[in-house]
């Protein structure tokens, strides 16, 4: 291989390189001795591991960002798959439109999206929490789990579909029997899509909780001082967000 042919495999290997060393360095970082993200390192170990694990605000934000993860995930998976239902009935040129107003929510910056949020949520009475957080995360979940479901139910063979109605199945014991076992890991799928997503967002759980999650949680240690404690408490994040991404395009069988 000639040295012209290597050169488009060298600049995709630097441009990989480059996307995935602040993961490296905050990873490395957590590990330090020392009292600050920088090099030289003085050491290695796990202290700062041992000072989150110690801290109560991290176990409160541990418990609320499990609870409006899973409750984004299931809640954005239930609809979306009604909607991908809905739209499969449609014609193309029509599901494709509403799957675009759908989508409508991801052109806007987050953080006018959040203020939008909060305002709308102040106007129906309903105060910053859990319950606020899940509905403001559907916004920008759902049409995921939307999209990619209604991708699975048009590929699906509609014959087996039609032979279970010949035989005199009901439409949901047609749905039980034939479409959801079909379906069923495009399911468990976007359920975890659905949950990295809501893992990973700051800018609207900041206007929208009232109590910390692991990203307000980060946010709110770096007003004060910036320790490698910052860096532990975003490695669990990271290795998080990685298992439920690797989990769900295994389950989902994606080859690229």
């Amino acid at each position: 291989m000639t040295g012209l042919a290597l050169l488009p495999r060298a600049f995709a290997g630097l441009v990989v390189l480059f996307l995935i060393s602040p993961l490296v360095l905050c990873v490395l970082f957590s590990f330090s001795t020392g009292l600050s993200s920088a090099f030289p390192i003085p050491g290695l170990g796990l202290h700062w591991y041992k000072v989150i694990s110690a801290d109560p605000q991290f176990w409160q934000a541990v418990s609320t960002t499990t609870r409006i993860t899973l409750g984004c995930g299931i809640a954005a998976t239930l609809i979306g798959l009604m909607a991908a239902l809905g739209l499969a009935r449609l014609r193309p040129r029509w599901a494709v439109f509403g799957l675009m107003l759908l989508c409508l929510p991801l052109m806007l910056p987050p953080l006018v999206l959040g203020l939008s949020l909060l305002t709308f949520f102040t106007f129906i009475g309903l105060h910053p929490g859990v319950p606020a957080t899940i509905l403001a995360h559907l916004v920008f979940t759902q049409p995921f789990v939307t999209a990619v479901l209604y991708a699975r139910v048009v590929a699906l063979d509609q014959a087996a579909v039609e032979a279970a109605r010949d035989l005199g199945a009901s439409p949901l014991r047609a749905f039980l029997h034939v479409t959801l076992p079909a379906i069923g890991t495009s399911i468990v799928g976007s359920l975890l899509i659905a949950m990295a997503l809501s893992l990973d967002d700051f800018v609207i759980a900041f206007f929208t909780t009232r109590s910390n999650t692991l990203s307000t949680l980060i946010w709110g240690m770096m007003r004060t001082t910036i320790t490698p404690a910052i860096n532990a408490v975003g490695t669990g994040i990271i290795l998080i967000t990685l298992l439920i991404t690797a989990l769900a395009l295994l389950i989902t069988r994606y080859r690229g």
